[in-house]
Formats: structure tokens, C-alpha cells, sequence
């Protein structure tokens, strides 16, 4: 990640908020983070606990609901102003020993995510949002098919992929075989 495109997502983030609002904010690239997909960037954000203590999960919900609570109007602005066009997602965390640490785990305690990907046929009617986990070399082929231009977002090479089983001669088998088991089924 260029250090200039870091520090210039770092300082529009913490323009929106309230000063001191964030003890760190990290800004990710692809390769920093599995979530990240090619050509993105994301950020993880550690909040201030202002006041309240570390520890147990009800104090990182306070932390969460009392940000939420102050942060209500800047956290609409990011989404209707488009104030962080190249960002997909931010990831808020409230600060507490330990989870600032290189290759700390980011997960098991309250966190909050702000999803600013526009994938346009995620929200389409119809569309059905499908959350998947890949392993390393799954995902490294979904990336290379973006890398190669075939879709622009992990959730378009998942359709484009899915399209490609499809129009395979023997999807029609599948679904025959699929119908002859429902039916087979519903005599029990």
C-alpha cells in the first residue's frame, strides 16, 4: 500500500469523526488481509474506549453503542457523500491491549463493519447474498480471474463462475436428477 494513499484514507477517516474518536487506523491493501479483494482497499479502525473499561464482551458492546450513538450522522455521511470512494469496507474495533499487535485475533469480541463496496447486483432485486470462506488456493484463483479482467469483484467471478456450470450440457442432468429426487422424496 503507498504510503501517501494510506496517510490520505487515514486523515479523511478521521476528518469525519469527532478528534480522538480513533487510537489507530490501519488502511489495508490486497495482501494484507484476506478480505481484501485485488484492486481494494479497506480500513480497520481501533476505537477509543473513552471512559470505558477492557475486558468483558458487554464493555465492547458499550464501546460500540456509545460510537454508534455519537458517530450516528458522520457514519451516514460516509455512505451518502461517498467521502471514501476507494474504500470497500472499514472494520471498527474497540481498543483494548493486545489488538493493535501485528497478527493479533480480530475476531471473538464485538466489532463493527461498515460495508462501502458497490457491487451494484448485491442490492438488485432477486439477488440473493451468499457469504462463502475459501481456503488459500481457492482464493487465489478468484483472484487471478479478476486479475485477469474476467469480473471485477470476488461476488462477480462467484456469478460468473456459477454461469459457466450453468450452461454446462450436463447442468440439465443435474436439475433432472434434482426434480427425480424431490419427487422421490414426497412419496414418504
Amino acid at each position: 500500500m503507498d504510503k501517501a494513499i494510506s496517510d490520505s484514507v487515514a486523515a479523511k477517516l478521521r476528518s469525519a469523526f469527532p478528534e480522538g474518536t480513533f487510537t489507530q487506523v490501519d488502511v489495508l491493501g490486497y495482501g494484507d488481509d484476506p478480505d481484501v479483494e485485488p484492486g481494494e482497499t479497506a480500513v480497520r479502525a481501533f476505537l477509543d474506549r473513552a471512559g470505558h473499561p477492557a475486558g468483558t464482551w458487554d464493555d465492547d458492546e458499550a464501546v460500540l453503542q456509545a460510537f454508534e450513538k455519537a458517530s450516528h450522522q458522520a457514519i451516514t455521511a460516509l455512505h451518502r457523500d461517498g467521502r471514501l470512494p476507494s474504500v470497500a469496507w472499514i472494520h471498527l474495533i474497540p481498543d483494548a491491549p493486545g489488538r493493535r499487535a501485528p497478527g493479533a485475533v480480530l475476531w471473538g469480541f464485538p466489532s463493527f463493519s461498515l460495508g462501502l463496496r458497490t457491487d451494484v447486483a448485491d442490492d438488485a432485486l432477486g439477488f440473493a447474498s451468499v457469504r462463502t470462506n475459501l481456503g488459500p488456493d481457492d482464493l487465489a484463483t478468484v483472484d487471478a480471474l479478476i486479475t485477469a479482467g474476467i469480473a471485477s469483484t470476488r461476488a462477480e467471478v462467484m456469478r460468473w463462475a456459477i454461469g459457466r456450470i450453468r450452461e454446462n450440457p450436463a447442468y440439465a442432468q443435474v436439475q433432472e436428477r434434482a426434480r427425480e429426487i424431490s419427487e422421490f422424496k414426497a412419496q414418504f
